[in-house]
């Protein structure tokens, strides 16, 4: 199997003949390239370069085309920094108020500058290696997070609280669902092989069980209908502890759930056993960038055990992997992978 064919058979439940690894790391690779994060989201062709070096260097399976996490927020207006080194990060609300709402101009992200560059490099890789590595377009935050970033996410929680506002509330996720529908479908037409989001403010580190069931999972279902409707598997992406929501965000009905570190992995096997695919769940700060090898190993081989009865499983970091990694880390975690063949 190539790497494209391995991650399929994983999101269709099929075991493949190794374990698949979809790496989140683009600051790695930018590093890694020589370049920095400035010109990395100005420039689709040192994205395709970037990404391309750490396929030939590490020889992993899936790649995880992300930039930042306020694409999207840039598109609709939320003041955005753009550090030189550093990934963008908003820097103010859009919104005042929730009754600006209604005076919003109808999204249309497709000529963002950034959101241009993000399709182009997905087209460059999807050219670059055709169906031999499953080129993943991540589509930026969202409905939930997105609104957050709009508001400012302390505007956004007391927003919450009020019933009255509850209108008004649900106009604006609506709005930014619309948004996030477009670079689904933007990102289809690019030549993506898989699609996902983030909507980590959605987790209950942030906002109850109860409140993500009524204010975030319906508008998390709607883009995974969207981008089962382009015909596409897709994946949802929360940090934190996820636990208390995992039956949730299995509902949304995404083909996998990409987790980070804080959430138990044993129960995750549990909640997604034959409805979704776990993908991670690696610390990337505390064991892959900071730890050892042998660390490296010991966590992979543990996390492996628990999904060894089960196909429906992809190896990759919780979350971004650290810029400054050691290499010999992340072999480590790949070669554990590759030690385990085909059907237990």
């Amino acid at each position: 199997m190539n790497g494209y064919q391995r991650i399929q058979a994983a999101i269709r439940g099929e075991f493949p003949d190794t374990t698949p690894v979809m790496l989140h790391n683009f600051m790695m690779a930018a590093r890694e390239a020589g370049i920095t994060m400035r010109r990395f989201r100005e420039d689709p062709q040192a994205i395709c370069d970037a990404f391309t070096k750490a396929v030939e260097k590490y020889e992993y399976d899936g790649i995880l085309v992300d930039i930042d996490t306020v694409t999207l927020a840039g598109a609709l207006g939320v003041p955005i920094d753009f550090p030189e080194d550093m990934p963008a990060r908003s820097a103010g609300a859009r919104l005042e108020s929730l009754d600006e709402v209604s005076a919003l101009p109808p999204p249309n992200i497709a000529d963002y500058p950034v959101v241009r560059v993000w399709l182009e490099a997905v087209s460059l890789l999807r050219k670059r290696f055709g169906d031999e590595i499953l080129v993943r377009g991540n589509c930026d935050q969202a409905p939930f997070s997105l609104a957050s970033a709009l508001r400012s996410p302390e505007a956004w929680m007391l927003d919450l609280m009020g019933p009255e506002k509850r209108p008004l509330v649900f106009a604006l996720l609506d709005y930014c669902a619309e948004a996030a529908s477009q670079f689904l479908r933007l990102m289809a037409e690019a030549g993506a092989h898989m699609l996902s989001n983030g909507d980590s403010p959605a987790g209950p580190e942030m906002i109850s069980p109860r409140m993500y069931r009524e204010f975030a999972q319906p508008y998390e279902k709607r883009l995974v209908e969207e981008a089962h409707r382009l015909g596409l598997p897709y994946l949802l992406h929360i940090c934190g502890k996820t636990d208390r929501i995992l039956a949730g965000m299995v509902e949304t009905g995404a083909d996998g759930l990409e987790l980070d570190q804080k959430t138990d992995a044993r129960l995750a096997r549990q909640e997604l056993d034959g409805r979704a695919a776990f993908v991670g769940n690696i610390d990337p700060a505390n064991v892959l960038a900071r730890g050892t090898p042998e660390l490296v190993e010991e966590k992979t081989r543990e996390l492996l055990e628990i999904f060894a009865d089960t196909p429906r499983f992809v190896l990759n970091a919780g979350c971004a992997i650290p810029a400054d990694t050691p290499p010999e880390n992340l072999r480590a975690m790949i070669r554990v992978a590759r030690s385990r063949t085909g059907e237990p």
